[in-house]
């Protein structure tokens, strides 16, 4: 088992405190949630964990190794953006073994949800096509861990469903992390729930405390 822990993460923009005194751990063989609204940080925390953005200051490590550059986050940590990032004139199919082992490569070609994109390129695809081919490159991808950042964002009902499933059964052998807005079943397959708030993240164990954060209305 491994694990990925990140302590006293602080972060500004224009002296504005985007995060403050963040910490957060993963294991392999467990997926985190970040739940909160859109502008909370979710994404620069994300970031910040996989070293593309600096924190004001952070302590991050993996098996006890702290991670200073992003150069020592290779086959590590993995991070799936909100924004496209496959280049537009390559076949799907040629990209895998780039973000695969062989394994793994194999694993993903046969998929079903996969096999109607292997012979197209990115430009062929549409946004929610597209969405699904990346992440599932980067949840197949050597990483031990897993970042994922809005992943549901424009997919169909069905298509999330069969997504989170291949996430339960990528998290067997990898710890994942999530970062999502929505709340539904959120709380029936992660292993630990956050709620990002007023720059703090605050521990979730149900419901209840989404509504005293007044993240869901009390009707609910």
């Amino acid at each position: 088992m491994s694990k990925l822990h990140v302590d006293s993460l602080t972060k500004s923009f224009d002296e504005k405190k985007i995060l403050r005194d963040i910490y957060i751990s993963c294991e392999t063989g467990k997926i985190v949630r970040i739940l909160g609204r859109n502008g909370t940080g979710k994404s620069t925390l994300l970031k910040i964990i996989f070293g593309t953005i600096k924190g004001d200051y952070q302590h991050i490590s993996v098996d006890n190794k702290v991670l200073q550059h992003q150069w020592d986050r290779k086959d590590k940590i993995a991070y799936l953006p909100q924004y496209f990032f496959l280049p537009k004139g390559v076949k799907i199919k040629n990209l895998i073994s780039i973000f695969c082992n062989k394994e793994n490569s194999e694993k993903l070609a046969e998929l079903d949800i996969m096999k109607p994109f292997l012979d197209e390129t990115s430009r062929n695809l549409s946004g929610g096509e597209k969405k699904i081919v990346e992440a599932l490159l980067i949840i197949f991808s050597g990483a031990q861990f897993i970042l994922l950042d809005e992943p549901f964002n424009g997919l169909s009902p069905k298509m999330t469903n069969e997504m989170q499933k291949l996430i339960k059964e990528q998290s067997k052998e990898k710890g994942i992390i999530i970062s999502d807005h929505r709340y539904q079943e959120v709380l029936d397959i992660s292993d630990e729930i956050y709620l990002l708030s007023e720059s703090y993240l605050k521990p979730i164990e149900d419901l209840k405390e989404l509504q005293r954060y007044n993240y869901l209305p009390k009707s609910i």
